[in-house]
């Protein structure tokens, strides 16, 4: 039998943001500032319950400008806040807030944290307006700074918001410079270096107190290292972008891009993997089949072991693409008749009960395809546990898991909560312990996930 042992004594630090989306809830603000704290029965605002009992800490607007609700093309994007590129920057008038702060306020209904992207939406079209680089990277970095400064510090009838996070562009390596059909950076790889030196540089001296990076890579990591070999500007977050079917490629190219961090001197660089999903391929029949596990138990697994991989890794937070109404979006489900969760959405408030504990502890696995993260507050511990094979037909196996180092006088409460294809994080067993030490041997199917909450007496 394989053994995983945790190990409460020994603390590693924080539980990290690893349970973070792109974009936020799809809710009506207007019933919030109507009062409906306490909604009639049987009405819905939208999946902002939902989006609430995961705790997701931060919200990416990337793509925003692709919904509805959240305003469409009015929404975010630089170009959009400022729509005609001549006009004066030090004028309010010359800027449209209005779709942006309405989903800012949606965002922040939830109880989540804004991570804002300064940039443009992806362009599919064959014409491209947003992306295509600035006529003067100056003046765009003056308009970003009174971007910030309308959701910081007021300007421009603004609001104060705590938003730490401003990253500057998306993407720009996804299309190399001979491409005839560029889709997130118009300009050349030289272009971009010289266009973030000086956004960069320009947003840090406004702001110093505030979190400036970027560039959003798509996973380039020549690209990337060209980057950094040049870079003299601030980067207090470097973000990147990888979707697999494995949890190993995630968590190898985490230390990859740690390491090039390290080897530009950029040792205090938060890492930051702001899409990530499954995909096991981007055409036919085996995208198609993406697309469904990102809803399903095995797409939950996936987003649980990526996490725990990663909390045990240098990424320093994870970032879900997406949680807009979309074929990425796994999580949701508007077509459901009175529910909107998917199975897949349940590995974000399992995670979520470590983020709330706040200290990881130590856990020891040689066990191949389990995924296991603990934290502990106090009185309060718990685990989540998953074992994931991206094959099918992996069969179930017994894994032994010994949990020591947390114990009570009067003995210690265990529940033990099963996700699977029949079961939405349900109760399966209560029991309680004594002494310093408790053992669990269940069988696991391949997918399956647990979690198990611990309560001193």
């Amino acid at each position: 039998m394989s053994l995983i042992q945790v190990n409460f004594k020994d603390t590693r630090g924080k539980i990290k943001p690893m349970h973070a989306t792109n974009n936020g809830p799809s809710c009506d603000v207007s019933n919030i500032h109507l009062g409906w704290d306490n909604p009639p029965a049987g009405v819905r605002n939208g999946n902002l319950e939902e989006f609430c009992a995961a705790g997701i800490p931060y919200a990416r607007t990337h793509d925003s400008s692709f919904y509805p609700k959240y305003g469409l093309e009015h929404t975010v994007d630089v170009a959009f806040i400022f729509p005609h590129f001549d006009a004066d920057p030090e004028d309010p008038n010359s800027y449209d807030f209005t779709c942006t702060d309405h989903y800012m306020n949606m965002i922040e209904a939830a109880g989540t944290k804004v991570f804002y992207r300064l940039g443009h939406r992806i362009e599919h079209e064959v014409k491209k307006y947003g992306t295509l680089p600035p006529k003067d990277f100056h003046k765009w970095a003056v308009i970003c700074e009174h971007i910030i400064r309308h959701y910081t510090e007021g300007w421009a009838d603004g609001s104060y918001r705590d938003i730490q996070y401003w990253e500057i562009w998306n993407e720009p390596d996804l299309d190399p410079d001979d491409a005839k059909n560029k889709r997130t950076w118009g300009g050349t790889k030289a272009q971009f270096f010289a266009f973030y030196h000086i956004v960069a540089t320009h947003l840090k001296a406004c702001f110093p107190h505030l979190k400036i990076g970027g560039p959003a890579i798509a996973g380039n990591l020549n690209w990337a290292e060209d980057f950094l070999a040049q870079l003299k500007a601030p980067l207090d977050f470097f973000s990147w972008h990888i979707y697999a079917h494995t949890v190993e490629k995630i968590a190898d190219r985490a230390e990859k891009v740690r390491a090039l961090l390290d080897k530009y001197g950029f040792t205090k660089t938060e890492s930051i993997l702001n899409e990530w999903n499954y995909v096991l391929a981007w055409h036919g029949n085996e995208k198609t089949y993406s697309h469904l596990t990102q809803k399903n138990i095995k797409g939950a697994s996936f987003n649980l072991a990526t996490m725990c991989a990663c909390q045990a890794g240098s990424v320093d937070m994870l970032m879900y693409y997406d949680a807009r109404p979309t074929t990425w979006n796994g999580l949701f489900d508007f077509m459901q008749i009175g529910k909107v969760t998917t199975t897949a959405y349940y590995a974000f408030p399992m995670f979520n009960e470590l983020y709330k504990l706040g200290t990881a502890v130590e856990v020891i696995s040689n066990v191949p395809n389990a995924h296991v993260c603990a934290a502990k507050n106090g009185d309060e511990a718990a685990i989540v546990m998953t074992s994931y094979n991206d094959d099918d037909s992996t069969e179930a196996r017994f894994l032994s898991l010994e949990m020591a180092g947390f114990s009570a006088e009067n003995g210690t409460e265990a529940e033990i909560y099963l996700l699977d294809a029949a079961h939405d994080l349900t109760l399966m067993q209560r029991t309680v312990f004594y002494g310093d030490r408790f053992i669990w041997e269940p069988q696991v199917p391949n997918f399956t996930c647990y979690l198990i909450k611990l309560k001193k007496r």
